[in-house]
């Protein structure tokens, strides 16, 4: 039985689990401690989120007007991917939050980059078929108007520190107690299972079960239970990043926007206060100083004597998430490079899969084996789609983006997914069959696909019959800037939130 359970290490992700289990728990009698030392530093530059982050905040019955000031946050529709791809038309392209009109769009843009796979020259550029693709180009917030009756998913970008923070005091009324300590030593009972954390104060904590949020230390998880790291080094070459702020313009759009540059690519984050910036590289094929040199140049601050962080990153993923009375969560459970923004998601997934598991069969084998397996599969589901950005790069100017356009280490998977793609079969089928459109819909993948410009050569395509073209663009672009009148600017929108604090 589950009577006290600690968590180690705050954060966003500490705070996060501390939050959804006492509220989930609220009336089983567990008493939750988080304990972190002040004097430990949070890597703290995760600064957007996928749609799922709204369900979290949801789920806690936090308000948007309640947090989102507080946090500095802003709206985000989707991700603007720029210059990954040298193809004529299709240098840039944006990955669109679902909505319920897509359901009238999103079948002429399949059908479109279905017969342009097979040597049709028909538009099949997704930019013209998505709602959230029209929000964030016209810089429209997706809050919609009341008489709007279809749903819009979306994220935010936000101040991980001040989440963290704002989540901190909101579990603390939740009643989850704040214990400010370092730990110097873990022990182990005779089971191997841990028992109690020695702080430098000479205390020792005891505790039934406890939560891994150290980091990449992977203080619990891996240097105390030593559970193995499963390194997604060949997949995914980048573990450095460089990331420094820049002053935050008057009027901006909810997006994300990823620009690929020589070794990495570079975010930039639209704040309400000011704009996150971040390049992300392989230190393989770039040094440090390089990296900052070519982000300050990008953002014409070369002369500029902003500091900037320099950061490494560990990525990949243990192989148990739970091992023995231990759960890891956040960076110290493993780590998928930035690009997709799915960190929080991630963070998300395993508490409530573990929530769901552990009600389900307490501490037997069989529902820690379960749950380690669909995190497993989430994980490496993530990581496929990320590695796709890169295999499909069709950049040239430097040995990073060739390396990575000739990288074969590829799950078998993924390999399915573009043999199919090219191939001119149905990618939607093949998700299907594969059961991975839980973790990103046949949508996500034809944008990703079509985005690049993965498509015969335009020389090998003929005109479009009147097959070829079953669905007027017109038709499309007309009902999408409709629906997009019930929409009021992304800047009003903040300010209705601010107001409403």
């Amino acid at each position: 039985m589950i009577k006290k359970i600690i968590i180690l290490g705050g954060g966003t992700a500490g705070w996060m689990a501390a939050n959804m289990l006492a509220k989930r728990w609220a009336n089983r009698g567990i008493d939750i401690a988080l304990l972190e030392s002040t004097d430990i530093g949070i890597v703290g530059v995760g600064e957007g989120s996928t749609p799922q982050l709204k369900s979290f905040f949801d789920y806690m019955g936090i308000a948007e007007q309640e947090w989102m000031p507080a946090c500095n946050a802003t709206y985000k529709t989707g991700i603007r991917f720029c210059n990954w791809s040298t193809k004529k038309g299709f240098e840039n392209y944006f990955h669109p939050f679902p909505t319920q009109p897509d359901d009238y769009s999103a079948p002429a843009f399949f059908y479109n980059a279905f017969v342009r796979r097979r040597g049709a020259d028909v538009y099949a550029h997704p930019d013209k078929f998505f709602l959230a693709t029209y929000l964030a180009s016209h810089h429209l917030g997706p809050q919609p108007d009341h008489r709007f009756p279809f749903q819009v998913g979306y994220g935010y970008h936000f101040d991980s520190s001040l989440v963290g923070q704002f989540l901190k005091e909101h579990a603390k009324k939740l009643g989850v107690t704040h214990l400010d300590h370092r730990v110097v030593d873990v022990r182990l009972n005779a089971q191997g299972y841990i028992s109690q954390l020695m702080t430098d104060d000479g205390q020792a904590l005891e505790g039934d079960f406890f939560i891994d949020c150290t980091g990449f230390a992977g203080l619990l998880i891996q240097k105390t239970l030593q559970v193995p790291f499963v390194s997604f080094a060949k997949n995914l070459f980048n573990d450095s990043a460089v990331v420094m702020p820049t002053a935050q313009v008057d009027d901006f759009a909810p997006q994300t926007t990823s620009t690929a540059l020589q070794y990495g690519w570079m975010w930039n984050i639209p704040l309400t206060n000011r704009v996150g910036n971040g390049y992300v590289y392989s230190s393989a094929f770039c040094s440090k100083d390089a990296a900052e040199v070519e982000l300050r140049t990008q953002l014409n601050m070369l002369d500029s004597d902003v500091p900037v962080r320099h950061l490494k990153m560990n990525v990949g993923r243990v192989e148990q998430h739970w091992a023995k009375n231990c759960l890891a969560v956040g960076l110290s459970q493993g780590f998928i490079e930035p690009l997709e923004a799915t960190a929080l998601h991630l963070v998300q997934e395993t508490i409530l899969s573990f929530a769901e598991a552990f009600e389900q069969g307490n501490f037997s084998e069989q529902e820690q084996a379960s749950f380690n397996q669909k995190i497993n599969q989430r994980f490496e589901a993530v990581r496929d789609y990320i590695v796709c950005h890169y295999r499909v790069n069709s950049r040239t100017d430097t040995d990073y983006w060739r390396e990575n356009a000739n990288n074969n280490y590829l799950s078998d998977s993924l390999r399915r997914l573009l043999q199919v793609w090219v191939s001119g079969d149905n990618l939607t089928q093949e998700i299907e069959r594969q059961q991975i459109g839980g973790y990103y819909p046949s949508a996500s993948w034809h944008c990703l696909l079509a985005g690049y410009g993965v498509f015969p050569e335009q020389k090998q395509l003929s005109a479009g019959n009147a097959i070829a073209n079953k669905y007027k663009l017109e038709t499309i672009e007309d009902f999408i800037s409709r629906c997009a009148l019930n929409f009021s600017s992304h800047k009003s929108q903040l300010a209705a939130l601010r107001a409403h604090m």
